[in-house]
């Protein structure tokens, strides 16, 4: 059987996508802006002809010592996308509240597992802001979990810590499953992060990956923090040795990487400014979110997104198409935050994009009159 279904819903590398070779500026895959931390990487110092641990406890002991967290909250997964199937199936979850637009997998998991669905519309007139609590408590209704990113991909909006936990307090009956993703790329991490939260809420679950902040997606690297007793309860229905030597030899190598985090955090601070300045004048984009390392935008005036789409390719650029998110209208696309001189060529592409098309428009208006 192809395994095209797998793949409809179309994330991750897409440079094979445009001909002709020459350079190529990849905004579609919202990885870290700088080089993986892990170039002297040595694989002949890795045991391959050996199982790893069975439970990929370096990786668990990564998350201990980096973040400060007991070795019992954590569950060690093959990238926080192991985490997001086993959840729904190992939960036994029948009716999951999922914001849209939101990422695929989350409602393909549930699905799989037979969770109904439940849709939480996010507002494009809010710019895409979480409700509050009596709005969220009302869409709870009927729910035994809501499963949400925070950031949220691909709004890029944070929503609220003390939100989250005044959820988590109010329905302790609720099982809230917060993708932590692309929370190290957040101004106010650690303190916005919900993992040093997990000992006193045994309704709380946070997903994390590795592969986003250290750039890494090709190693799946990736963690559930959550109470012990949590724990316990996915490790019943958790597949053995879903984490290899590699992964686990290479989570050792992160503790070390404190340069690299901080010139990441400097290169997306500065590159959010940037972007954010740059296209403050342009009348043809809307930009949204911008809390982690990547924009949500959409095409503005009546204009095609795409139009936008091929002005960028032309000039070597791919963006994230979002037609294929659910919930919005068909206008929006995301980018992520690169270096200094990459994001200046992408401002250039996109306000060149919102001129040419001022101008053909006018030709047009003077051409009717």
């Amino acid at each position: 059987m192809s395994g095209d279904h797998l793949l409809a819903h179309r994330h991750g590398d897409r440079t094979g996508e445009l001909a002709g070779g020459g350079a190529v500026l990849d905004f579609s895959v919202n990885l870290a802006p700088a080089a993986p931390p892990l170039s002297e990487l040595s694989f002949s110092s890795i045991p391959l002809a050996a199982y790893p641990s069975m439970d990929g406890r370096g990786v668990r002991d990564f998350y201990a010592a980096r973040f400060g967290l007991d070795p019992e909250c954590v569950l060690a997964t093959n990238g926080a996308i192991e985490a997001i199937y086993l959840l729904p199936r190992a939960l036994g979850l029948k009716r999951v509240l999922v914001p849209q637009p939101s990422f695929f997998d989350y409602g393909r998991a549930c699905r799989l597992a037979s969770a109904e669905v439940v849709p939480l519309a996010l507002s494009e007139s809010g710019s895409f802001a979480f409700p509050g609590i009596d709005a969220l408590a009302e869409a709870l209704a009927g729910c035994d979990a809501m499963m949400v990113g925070s950031p949220n991909n691909p709004t890029g909006i944070l929503i609220p810590k003390e939100l989250l936990l005044a959820l988590a307090c109010r329905f302790p009956d609720k099982t809230f499953i917060i993708d932590e993703a692309f929370i190290q790329f957040t101004e106010e991490f650690p303190s916005n992060s919900l993992m040093p939260e997990i000992r006193a809420f045994k309704n709380i679950v946070v997903i994390h990956s590795l592969t986003k902040f250290y750039a890494i997606a090709g190693l799946r690297l990736g963690a559930i923090v959550a109470h012990p007793s949590m724990i316990e309860r996915l490790y019943v229905h958790k597949e053995p040795w879903t984490v290899n030597a590699v992964a686990e030899h290479a989570a050792s190598k992160l503790l070390h990487c404190g340069e690299y985090e901080r010139e990441v955090r400097s290169i997306v601070r500065e590159g959010r400014r940037q972007i954010a300045d740059g296209l403050a004048g342009n009348s043809a984009i809307t930009l949204h979110g911008g809390a982690a390392n990547f924009f949500f935008a959409s095409v503005t005036g009546g204009l095609a997104l795409d139009d936008l789409v091929a002005h960028l390719r032309l000039r070597g650029i791919l963006v994230r198409d979002c037609r294929n998110f659910e919930g919005i209208a068909p206008v929006y696309f995301r980018f992520c935050i690169r270096k200094t001189d990459e994001n200046r060529w992408l401002i250039e592409a996109l306000n060149d994009f919102a001129e040419s098309s001022r101008i053909a428009k006018a030709a047009v208006e003077e051409a009717v009159s």
